[in-house]
């Protein structure tokens, strides 16, 4: 008895679960059927399809999938959604779509994919009868005078949604050929994927050429069948006048290349041509700015533009802004998908931008003998580097840079250049790579060439020597009667940090160094009181510049703190050398080209003359016990033919001291040039402008030193 009433139980609890499953089963044919009899009753190829109940049953159908799947369990499929995917409902709503009948059925078809896909919670995109129908819609979107663009951008952003959520459909999106299922074929539905992959019907090729005119050039990649079914239709939605429309493009494609687990990084990488696609919008909309009616001071100081940033702004009237924006948002977007995107993808962009735009694009206009070209590409390789934050970015940057031989000896000869312009925009170009974090940069453009410390005269190499043998410039110096003996001795010059400044771990000074004060003095004392104007007004010393230089150390710190220098010095190629004889020192193009800029700082423009200073304050600030040992100290006895940056000083010093003898009241004429220059008195003379200008920057340049070297050295050196 006890076991007929459990039988009856699960009999009658059998019928209460089933009988609603067959309610919602029937209401669901119930609805598909009156979307199809539609087909067959109404005559009428004109009526829209919202004036039709279609999008009703849709919505129906749409409900019914949903609630079922809430009253299932997790690995049960209800008979609904069986009979949607045994009947290939979605593939028939996608015929429809494409038909456009009625007109408006497309849209109505994107809508339902959309719902279907987000709302459904288990993993659909791996069958078939979903994965098949997905892609036929996708080769729709993206189609040249498209009325579903908002329709259509919704259901790739779902689509990418379902992918980040399930990373194992990527390949059945992107129709890639799935080599394991093909070798071992353990279902129908796998054997039929292969044979999909391995042989794809002719419709998909028909739908392929008519979703794009550029689709051609996706064919090329033997592993992929429809490249443009899903990336080129999200390109050219990037492209859309609608900012909601390009806003989800975008995100779309970020969702695609932040992809993290599993191979997903090297489909994209090695079986698409997502690099290529997105450097080729690179480059088209750098062909898009206009050369003529830039300015490069502008281009080269560009701000941070975020590429979410246009659509939320107007446009500024002006065609070359807005090109130049568009330019700025895209590589913005680059450089931030490469920061999400997996190493393997990221590295694979970067060189597709490398080879694309940098290459075949900018190197040519780099090289071009018109200085308007020249201003604009430099100014935009500025710009690039100062806003990239990608390593693979930065890396192929300082590749292409840095590692083009010829390109890199010509850009820093242009440091150099007879144009004012293009000196000036080379020289920044030189100080946004300094500011990068990353060691090739130092390494080839210094620390290669001093690494010998083949600037030392043998004598100098030893210990006693140095202690005995001091620096023929420095003698020079302290026999020239233009500077006061007093000045080494006046305690007013040598000030103690403020107690708020913590100095950053330098390297430990080479043995036999002078105390700070003395290296600290050198410098301070390198312009004659003759030419000094800073004190006439009431200005500060080098402690003014403590400040600045306590931050500039520690920037350059934390760029190279991770980059394993050497706290030691290593010997020199003389103390080396068995015979006794000089090696050949060439210091380098990069510090040539400054050190002969410096050399004619009295007669430079003024802001070229702060641009140059600024480059060798901030090598001068970096952590390193040969930059330190080169730049920063006066002492070091030099080879022959060799120079330092003390030693170019003390020649400009001497050039400036013969020069002033022909300039009347010099005093005078230096207080009023240093008014003009902060702003309190709009009169000066044109006559001697240039080099009175240039003893002020070499005046407040040599303050600069000084201070950089206060906070660099050890503070038991002070």
């Amino acid at each position: 008895m006890e076991t007929f009433s459990k039988l009856t139980n699960m009999l009658l609890h059998a019928l209460e679960t089933k009988e609603p499953t067959v309610d919602l089963l029937n209401s669901f044919v119930d609805h598909w059927k009156s979307i199809t009899n539609y087909y067959i009753e109404t005559t009428d190829d004109s009526r829209p399809v919202k004036q039709t109940e279609i999008p009703w049953h849709l919505r129906q159908m749409l409900d019914i999938l949903v609630y079922e799947e809430k009253q299932q369990g997790v690995e049960e499929t209800g008979s609904c959604l069986e009979y949607l995917l045994q009947h290939k409902l979605l593939e028939t709503l996608c015929t429809l779509g494409k038909a456009q009948y009625p007109p408006g059925m497309c849209q109505q078809v994107l809508l339902f994919f959309s719902k279907f896909l987000s709302q459904m919670q288990k993993s659909l995109l791996h069958l078939t009868n979903v994965y098949r129908p997905v892609q036929k819609l996708i080769r729709l979107c993206a189609l040249p005078g498209s009325k579903t663009e908002k329709e259509e951008a919704q259901f790739l952003l779902v689509v990418c949604s379902r992918v980040k959520q399930d990373p194992h459909v990527l390949r059945y999106v992107l129709e890639l050929v799935d080599q394991q299922a093909a070798r071992t074929p353990a279902s129908n539905q796998q054997s039929h994927i292969s044979y999909r992959a391995a042989s794809p019907p002719p419709s998909s090729q028909t739908d392929s050429s008519a979703s794009s005119p550029v689709q051609s050039e996706a064919s090329t990649c033997s592993l992929v069948q429809s490249e443009s079914s899903l990336l080129l239709c999200l390109l050219q939605l990037t492209k859309s006048q609608r900012g909601s429309v390009c806003l989800k493009a975008y995100q779309s494609l970020l969702l695609l290349a932040s992809l993290q687990s599993g191979c997903s990084g090297e489909i994209l990488a090695h079986q698409t041509q997502l690099g290529e696609l997105l450097a080729g919008w690179l480059v088209e909309l750098y062909s898009l700015l206009p050369l003529e009616s830039l300015d490069p001071a502008e281009l080269h100081s560009w701000p941070h533009t975020a590429w979410s940033s246009q659509f939320s702004r107007c446009s500024s009237g002006s065609p070359a802004s807005d090109h130049t924006t568009n330019f700025f948002c895209w590589f913005d977007f680059l450089d931030h998908l490469m920061r999400e995107a997996p190493p393997v993808l990221a590295v694979q962009v970067a060189q597709c931008v490398h080879q694309s735009w940098l290459v075949d694009i900018l190197q040519p206009q780099l090289q071009h003998a018109g200085e308007q070209v020249v201003l604009f590409s430099t100014s935009i390789l500025c710009a690039a580097i100062r806003l990239v934050q990608s390593a693979s970015l930065l890396d192929q940057l300082i590749n292409f840079l840095l590692r083009t031989h010829t390109l890199t000896h010509l850009l820093l000869q242009r440091c150099d250049h007879i144009s004012d312009q293009i000196s000036m925009v080379s020289l920044c170009l030189v100080e946004e790579l300094l500011q990068k974090p990353h060691r090739d940069i130092l390494d080839i453009l210094v620390l290669k060439n001093l690494q010998s410390r083949s600037y030392l005269s043998p004598p100098a190499t030893g210990q006693d020597d140095r202690h005995t043998e001091s620096n023929e410039d420095s003698e020079d110096l302290e026999e020239d009667p233009f500077f006061s003996d007093s000045l080494f001795s006046d305690s007013h010059l040598l000030l103690r940090p403020p107690l708020c400044f913590s100095s950053p771990a330098p390297p430990p000074p080479p043995s036999g160094l002078r105390s700070t004060a003395d290296i600290v003095n050198s410098f301070l004392c390198l312009v004659p009181v003759q030419v000094r104007s800073a004190q006439l007004l009431q200005e500060g010393g080098y402690e003014s510049y403590i400040h600045d230089a306590h931050t500039l150390v520690m920037e350059c710190q934390s760029l190279s703190q991770l980059w394993d220098w050497p706290l030691n010095l290593p010997p020199s190629s003389s103390s080396s050398s068995s015979s006794g004889e000089e090696s050949e020192f060439f210091e380098g193009h990069l510090l040539k080209v400054l050190f002969d800029r410096l050399g004619h700082i009295l007669e430079q423009p003024y802001e070229l003359n702060l641009k140059l200073t600024a480059v060798l304050s901030r090598l001068s600030s970096f952590n390193h016990v040969l930059l330190h040992e080169y730049l920063l100290d006066p002492y070091i006895h030099l080879s022959h033919c060799s120079r330092s940056l003390f030693s170019v000083l003390i020649r400009v010093i001497g050039e400036l001291m013969q020069r002033i003898q022909q300039v009347s009241n010099i005093t005078d004429r230096l207080l009023d040039t240093r008014r003009h220059l902060l702003g309190l008195n709009n009169n000066t003379g044109l006559e001697h402008l240039t080099l009175l200008r240039g003893v002020i920057v070499l005046e407040e340049f040599c303050k600069e030193l000084a201070a950089i070297v206060f906070v660099k050295m050890p503070l038991n050196q002070h």
